[in-house]
């Protein structure tokens, strides 16, 4: 099991973690939201908590917990430009169908 940030994404959180003085990587997990049923959870991390699933990717920790990881397992999180937006897209190959406004998903 595990999840990766790519290249592009790994960057911009060590940008960001550097630009604020601390922290080690991102948080991500599930929540239940939504039309579809689940919502991705994103923050920065300052440092893991006991429960955590600790993965690294390009020297950046991505920290899971273990409810999440079933849902979150094989993705991908990845740092995008679509012309003027900016902001991390989640590669979820666990996704069986989202909602219309892309919120939220379902397994």
């Amino acid at each position: 099991m595990s999840v990766t940030l790519t290249e592009r994404a790994a960057k911009h959180v060590s940008g960001f973690l550097s630009r604020r003085g601390k922290g080690v990587g991102v948080r991500l997990g599930v929540r239940t939201s939504g039309c579809s049923g689940m919502a991705y959870k994103l923050e920065y991390a300052d440092a893991a908590d006991a429960e955590d699933l600790v993965f690294e990717s390009f020297g950046v920790q991505v920290l899971v917990d273990p409810k999440s990881l079933p849902y979150l397992d094989g993705t991908e999180l990845d740092f995008v430009r679509e012309g003027l937006n900016e902001g991390f897209k989640f590669n979820n190959p666990n996704v069986k169908d989202a909602c219309g406004c892309g919120e939220s998903f379902n397994v």
